[in-house]
């Protein structure tokens, strides 16, 4: 027993020191390595909603070590969906980075959400990224998201890989989704695998470009295999697919390709690398998220045939010289870098997420903020992996890390050196034109609401608040409908405050058709001094449709002293600004003082004003009054194939189409004047009209009087609603 305790006695020390050791060397790999730029990849993940993003970036993770257990969106255990509205909902609502290590090169994957109500979180990411990865699943096929993934990348001018997910499940066809992408994108789709499936199980895959097979082991890994027979024919038609695009890269290819001759594997690996980060090739690739097939694969073709930063090019403006600053992620230059995403969480804190433009930040650095003209101490520097925050001593020129606690940078800004000032252009995100009224639900709570909001705004760019003081409400406006429940959502899970959200008032406008003359007398008893006023006005239009009213007077022999004329006008600017038929402002007026009389004790400016009051309440009602409702300029972006179906919804919401426009890639503009109220809604509208892929803006244009059905419906509202809040 005592040899044993002795024994014992020695092992445990040992076993401390191991393992404090090894504790040592994963800080030190995780806090030490220092990656330079050519030794990078931002890549960004794109693709429609539910196609398996997450569960890709989970299987990459798992892939590379940094799990142990891949998580799962069902189970709300991924690293990027780490945020209580995104595990109850079951999918992104925030873009993460995840950056992985791959051989020796840093990887950061931008996750980003799929529905277009979170548009502005993957133009965020967008910024931020070199390279994209197109996800897609086998299942549902090619989708809008896969569609707008696509144009993101035209416009951002990203290379791009698509990787065909769940080949695991039954209804997987990846010579489907090929073809479609063929049908839509020509010959820049170049196949570089194709499925092997035994027992109807996906098992394994042949690499198009090596001619060879591969079998899957465990996870990720595969070993060489025979190529089936039954893959011959397919493999046939991909190779021939695969060759016709390096063909389309270099004339020198194409007469090659045309005289029959075999294109050598370095002819083919030489051209998709030169073509795939110049746009011309874009590869697609295969594998299951869920069981993390593919993953290595995909990870080699990122590292081999991605750019990294140095590739590309990014200029901003010296303040202090005002020269182009040429940054292009050189190391050797300045630092500066942009902050593209602000996390300002109540429990992981507030992070500025940055991309380094140039130079290198350390941790023990002050940092300029150009634009506000302000200094930034660095305290920590970090890289964020979804919630997890590491810290690390210094990030190079194209490099993506995270600082904490920032007072005065929001997303958008530069930071720079005070020696060097750099500004960078802004992000740039979809205007949103989708809006809520809203009221909160608890009295006190207005401040703590508006300060979350701020914290919300901060996050989401198309995320915004307005005070709408002529009607008297506060709106909130966003993408769509989705993205504001989130918000409401957000406020009470984060920051404990509730509002309600309802339809908003539409700022309709009163006038008068026709002229009137009335007489406003006020006169008043009280012991002591009266009070007198009388005065004759004339009502009629005034033509200026942009000013509330215009005032006049024709007195002629002194029946109402000069003194009191400031007075009567007073009593009509009182008037205008809340209209007697429905409460809304009034335009167009012209208010002419014509005649009065006056009491030389009892008359004052009071008393005037109340009677210009007096006046206007009976001279409006009796002088036809209107409404006047607000018309939109719309448009409306849509594939050919649904115009017929946006021009009858338009008709129906008494919009009138005014024309069309052609555009690249089959869609029309369609350009309609429509009232504004019929756009409530509209945005989920022609979403379902649509598919999803439908876009539309518009902007106020001018006022036009409102049918007697709309205008008998909105006094009743507007009258049911004030009686509401009187009780």
């Amino acid at each position: 027993m005592g040899d044993y305790r002795g024994l014992f006695l020695v092992i445990v020390p040992l076993f401390r020191i191991i393992l404090l050791l090894t504790t040592i060397n994963v800080l030190e790999e995780i806090i030490m390595n220092v990656y330079t730029s050519e030794k990078i990849r931002n890549v960004v993940l794109l693709g429609h909603g539910g196609c398996g993003k997450t569960t890709l970036v989970e299987a990459i993770a798992y892939t590379t070590g940094i799990l142990k257990r891949q998580g799962r969106v069902e189970e709300g255990n991924t690293i990027s969906d780490y945020d209580k509205e995104e595990q109850k909902r079951l999918f992104s609502i925030s873009t993460t980075v995840v950056p992985v290590i791959f051989e020796d090169t840093k990887i950061n994957l931008l996750d980003t959400p799929g529905y277009f109500d979170f548009v502005g979180e993957i133009e965020e990411a967008l910024v931020a990224a070199d390279a994209a990865v197109i996800v897609v699943s086998a299942k549902a096929g090619v989708e809008v998201g896969t569609i707008k993934a696509w144009d993101f990348c035209e416009k951002y001018n990203l290379p791009r890989i698509f990787f065909i997910t769940d080949m695991d499940d039954d209804n997987a066809s990846y010579r489907e989704v090929v073809e479609k992408l063929t049908n839509l994108y020509g010959k820049k789709i170049a196949p570089f695998h194709i499925p092997i499936r035994e027992n109807e199980k996906f098992v394994g895959f042949v690499n198009v470009v090596k001619m060879a097979g591969r079998r899957f082991t465990t996870a990720s890994n595969y070993e060489e295999c025979e190529i089936p027979d039954y893959s011959k024919e397919n493999l046939s038609k991909f190779r021939e697919v695969l060759l016709d695009a390096v063909a389309e890269t270099s004339d020198e290819l194409m007469d090659k390709y045309f005289a029959g001759e075999e294109f050598t594997q370095e002819e083919i690996s030489v051209a998709l690398r030169n073509n795939v980060i110049d746009g011309s090739v874009v590869p697609v690739m295969m594998g299951s998220g869920a069981h993390a097939q593919g993953t290595t694969m995909l990870l080699q073709a990122i590292e081999k045939y991605f750019p990294d930063p140095t590739k590309k090019s990014v200029s901003g403006r010296n303040i202090k010289t005002n020269d182009v600053f040429e940054a292009n992620f050189d190391e050797k230059k300045p630092f500066s870098a942009r902050v593209f995403k602000t996390i300002a969480d109540p429990f992981i804190g507030k992070f500025s997420l940055f991309k380094v433009c140039s130079g290198v930040i350390k941790s023990d650095s002050s940092v300029y903020n150009a634009g506000k003209e302000s200094e930034e101490k660095v305290n920590r520097l970090y890289v964020l992996r979804g919630k997890e925050q590491i810290e690390v001593t210094e990030l190079h020129a194209g490099d993506i890390g995270a600082l904490g606690k920032l007072s005065d940078t929001v997303t958008g800004d530069t930071l720079s050196t005070k020696a060097a000032p750099i500004v960078y252009d802004r992000v740039e995100v979809s205007t949103p034109y989708t809006y809520q009224r809203f009221k909160t639900k608890n009295k006190g709570d207005d401040d703590k609401v508006s300060q979350a909001l701020a914290k919300l705004m901060d996050e989401d760019l198309t995320l915004k608040m307005v005070n709408d003081k002529e009607n008297r409400q506060t709106l909130l406006y966003g993408i769509g409908d989705q993205q504001l429940e989130v918000t409401v959502c957000k406020l009470f899970s984060k920051y404990k405050v509730e509002i309600e959200v309802m339809k908003p008032r539409v700022q309709f406008r009163e006038t008068l058709r026709k002229k009137v003359r009335v007489q406003g007398k006020y006169k008043k008893q009280s012991g002591g001094h009266g009070q007198y006023g009388d005065v004759h006005m004339e009502f009629e239009p005034s033509g200026e449709m942009e000013t509330p009213y215009v005032f006049e007077e024709k007195i002629f022999g002194g029946s109402v002293p000069r003194n009191f004329f400031p007075a009567v006008e007073k009593g009509i600017a009182e008037c205008v600004v809340k209209g007697p038929v429905a409460g809304y402002p009034v335009v167009g007026l012209k208010a002419t003082l014509v005649d009065g009389s006056y009491h030389p004790v009892d008359s004052s400016e009071m008393a005037f004003r109340m009677a210009a009051i007096q006046a206007f309440k009976q001279g409006f009602m009796e002088a036809s009054p209107v409404l006047l409702e607000p018309i939109a300029s719309l448009k409306v972006v849509v594939p050919d194939k649904y115009t017929g179906d946006i021009m009858g919804d338009l008709n129906k919401r008494r919009g009138r189409v005014l024309g069309m426009n052609p555009i690249n890639g089959g869609k029309q503009e369609i350009i309609a004047d429509i009232p504004m109220s019929e756009l409530y809604g509209y945005s989920t509208d022609l979403r379902s009209m649509t598919g999803g892929i439908g876009d539309f803006s518009y902007q106020f244009s001018r006022y036009e009087q409102a049918p007697s059905d709309v205008q008998q419906k909105v006094i009743e509202e507007n009258a049911k609603e004030e009686e509401n809040e009187a009780n």
